[in-house]
């Protein structure tokens, strides 16, 4: 228990050392910047890195290895999946809400083709958004992956087994948001208690989407890649493309219903078909990186 309880200690306290900066920012402009937003991202895997540092833990043996595509493809595929249905039944039944006309002016502003919005739209603006763009909007969630899935979801693992562990580090990663969603502008606009109860179930979906992806690849890279795959498609595509008229911000976005739930349901339907076993001690975890195939965790 030793193992587990004062990395996940420590870690808490960084964690909050390094965020409290930004967060008190953040708060006294009530605005969430570019800069104070990448540092904020970065603020888990900073107190990971420091724990590490002190603690002298094998930064090798934590996930850096290269996983099995096949965990790649699910996490690119998995937010175009779940979030699909619930944007075109949106747009579907409430008037007004698919704005298409706004997002094409805004796409081809960046390349100068306004005159000729659906190719620069369909044909510049998106297919690089799907391969470039993911690729960049990567470069930011490592730091928050360092912290939650690279370090805290196996250590929690050890204690709490695979569910302790995915609710434990889904529900922190939740409550470290709401500073943001509360007192600044992390938020579609709705009321903060729904927008907070959406926000959570959403991402606690989510910690068990990718609490399953870094113990069943054994790697850190699935996770990032979904955390930026998501990012880019909700934020990036679906959401530029609905506009906020009548229920549709309570729906979409992170902090509607609708994506939550769609979440939810591509989190059990992804946990309920994972194969039972067990993931190796922390113990043995120090002295060796385990290959990916060996990495199975208990459901």
């Amino acid at each position: 228990m030793r193992i587990v309880t004062k990395p996940v200690l420590l870690f808490l306290v960084f964690l909050c050392a390094f965020s409290g900066a930004a967060y008190a920012l953040i708060i006294h402009s009530h605005h969430e910047g570019i800069a104070l937003g990448r540092f904020i991202m970065w603020c888990p895997g900073f107190a990971a890195l420091l724990i590490c540092l002190l603690l002298r833990i094998p930064l090798g043996t934590l996930g850096w290895g290269w996983p099995a595509h096949r965990y790649l493809k699910l996490s690119y595929f998995l937010p175009l999946i779940y979030a699909t249905p619930v944007y075109l039944l949106t747009w579907l039944f409430i008037h007004g809400s698919f704005s298409l006309n706004s997002y094409e002016v805004t796409m081809t502003a960046v390349y100068s083709l306004g005159r000729w919005p659906a190719l620069g739209t369909f044909g510049v603006a998106l297919p690089l958004l799907f391969t470039n763009g993911a690729i960049a909007t990567a470069v930011w969630p490592p730091g928050a992956e360092r912290g939650w899935r690279w370090f805290l979801v196996p250590r929690l693992q050890e204690r709490f087994g695979f569910h302790g562990a995915c609710l434990i580090s889904g529900l922190i990663w939740a409550v470290w948001h709401f500073p943001g969603l509360l007192w600044a502008d992390y938020n579609a606009g709705t009321n903060p208690v729904y927008a907070m109860a959406c926000f959570t179930v959403a991402v606690v979906a989510m910690a068990y989407i990718m609490g399953y992806l870094r113990i069943a690849s054994g790697s850190i890279w699935p996770c990032v890649l979904f955390h930026a795959t998501h990012n880019t498609f909700v934020e990036g595509i679906f959401d530029p493309l609905t506009a906020p008229v009548g229920w549709a911000k309570h729906i979409t976005s992170e902090f509607g219903i609708g994506l939550a739930l769609a979440i939810v349901a591509a989190a059990i339907f992804i946990v309920s078909k994972s194969r039972p076993g067990k993931v190796p001690s922390l113990d043995t975890q120090v002295n060796r990186e385990r290959p990916a195939a060996q990495l199975k965790f208990t459901v």
